[in-house]
């Protein structure tokens, strides 16, 4: 990790962002030193956009990741690569291609440490890190003050330090999920020192990401009241929301009273569902902050990239580029039978592409017609337009991705209290997940009463509501359905009727190279 880490350090002072002026009201910096970047209040602004803007691109002005870690550039970016890992593991789908820098073995569950895949996550989680790490120690009282910045200045770079501190939690949270026990770096690792990061378990990581997200509540912004895709209160206790619902899988410990409480707080801030599903992951979604928590964002002009929604949007296989707003699919993605099983003809979730699409998956690899599409990632605003940021190619796309959306909460909040958690009330929880169902199925004047207060029925409406937003194999874990024979979908383990797998594949291998890089590392177990 010393060798990475030392490697990572250029980042913040090499490279030219790309502006993205239209989607965060940020402007980027390509200042060569710290004294430079952070001699001005715009310069702090500056250095947030680069972190903000990490969460959404490969690179500015060249890639941010060596190619001696993960050789193609396009396996690096953040959100194409947490998809593979949460999606494409998954009966939410399976992928076409079988070249190079596709992700073989992801569906089949055959990956191992040398996957570039995998790679590809863990080290954009840990560039995240060091970025706000570099920030957080820029952005101290001293600091700030030694620099000549006093009054409302001062007060606004405190703010974006908790938002470097939040997005370094949300970061630590992905290694977390998918790694268990990572190497830890704060703002007071000091790079080039000759000591190399050490392993944190993952309970003992898990305690300290809810110690920050809890330390720097007072200092983000209200809820709602911040810039779109920056975060605020209620990013934070989404997160810790999330967290708790998993808690056992990540501590040992239940905290389902916990995920009540930070699910309460959010939903009490006055967010609202969207009237309509279907124009959620749209070109112009950003104007949906009723229901959008904190979101990554896009735009096809200014955040180019094949590794965020340009992906998604493109990856549909068969849809066609009139129902796109682009030039067209790759014919990647499709979904396993098992999946689109679980919505009925009312639900409008799904919004299945079967023209030319077979309903089974029964060949995996070389094969696009083998399995329903979805048309739910589309660069067409709510009119029908081609979406505003869109490049003139046709290519990068407008659509920001939600990282949590209200819906999602009112599920934690109804599985935490199915699960046990106290402070909540059945009552409640329903209508939570009746007011789901309604939205789901606008021509069903009693959707409401599909809803079901159980864990099955949850887990099976999270599928429905989230599939495709990196979700899925987080919640089969937590059900003890992701490797076992409890649920079999096509391909699972490689075979077509679907297998169980070693349990070691609840946990994704740290990348070889880490391993090499610092020999105080201990491998998952199996790997």
């Amino acid at each position: 990790m010393k060798t990475i880490v030392i490697r990572f350090i250029f980042i913040f002072y090499v490279v030219t962002l790309l502006s993205c002026e239209k989607k965060l009201n940020l402007f980027p910096t390509n200042d060569l030193t710290a004294e430079k970047v952070f001699a001005t209040p715009l310069g702090y602004k500056q250095a947030l956009a680069k972190i903000y803007v990490s969460l959404a691109v490969t690179g500015t002005n060249g890639r941010d990741i060596p190619a001696e870690i993960v050789l193609d550039e396009g396996s690096t970016g953040f959100l194409r690569q947490l998809w593979y890992l949460q999606c494409l593991t998954t009966d939410e789908a399976g992928w076409t291609y079988s070249g190079s820098t596709d992700p073989i073995g992801m569906h089949q569950m055959s990956w191992t440490a040398s996957s570039q895949t995998i790679a590809g996550l863990y080290f954009r989680c840990f560039y995240l890190v060091t970025l706000c790490n570099n920030f957080i120690k820029e952005s101290s009282e001293d600091k700030v003050a030694s620099r000549g910045i006093s009054g409302t200045d001062a007060a606004d770079i405190k703010r974006y330090r908790a938002e470097a501190r939040f997005v370094r939690a949300y970061s630590y949270w992905v290694l977390l999920d998918n790694f268990g026990n990572v190497p830890f770096t704060d703002e007071n690792y000091v790079i080039g020192s000759g000591v190399s990061p050490k392993q944190m378990t993952r309970a003992t990581l898990f305690n300290y990401i809810e110690a920050e997200l809890k330390a720097i509540d007072e200092e983000l912004a209200a809820p709602r009241t911040n810039e779109n895709g920056r975060a605020d209160q209620a990013a934070a206790w989404a997160l810790l929301a999330r967290m708790y619902l998993n808690a056992v899988v990540y501590s040992g410990s239940e905290k389902y009273t916990e995920a009540i409480v930070y699910a309460k707080q959010v939903i009490n801030a006055g967010y609202t569902l969207h009237n309509d599903y279907t124009q959620l992951l749209l070109a112009d979604n950003d104007r949906l902050t009723n229901e959008f928590i904190w979101t990554i964002r896009f735009d096809g002009t200014h955040t180019q990239s094949y590794s965020g929604t340009t992906f998604l949007v493109h990856g549909q296989a068969g849809v066609p580029a009139a129902m796109t707003g682009t030039n067209g699919s790759w014919d990647c993605i499709r979904m396993t039978e098992q999946f689109v099983d679980k919505f009925n003809s009312q639900d409008v979730r799904g919004q299945f592409w079967t023209q030319n699409q077979r309903r089974e998956m029964d060949v995996l690899l070389g094969d696009a017609r083998a399995g329903y599409s979805s048309s739910k990632f589309r660069n067409l605003t709510q009119t029908g337009k081609i979406g505003p940021g869109t490049d003139a190619g046709g290519t990068f796309v407008d659509v920001d991705f939600p990282v949590f959306r209200l819906a999602e909460i009112y599920l934690i909040y109804a599985e935490a209290v199915v699960r046990g958690g106290s402070s909540g009330e059945n009552g409640t929880a329903l209508n939570y997940l009746q007011a789901l169902a309604k939205r789901a199925r606008p021509s069903n004047p009693n959707a409401g009463g599909t809803a079901v207060l159980s864990a099955d029925y949850i887990l099976d409406e999270r599928g429905r509501e989230l599939f495709w937003e990196c979700h899925r194999r987080t919640d089969l874990i937590r059900y003890g359905r992701f490797t076992t024979n409890t649920y079999l979908w096509s391909w699972k383990g490689g075979i077509r009727s679907g297998t169980a797998v070693d349990p070691k594949y609840n946990l994704f291998p740290i990348p070889a190279i880490d391993i090499t890089s610092n020999p105080g590392i201990t491998q998952n177990s199996g790997y």
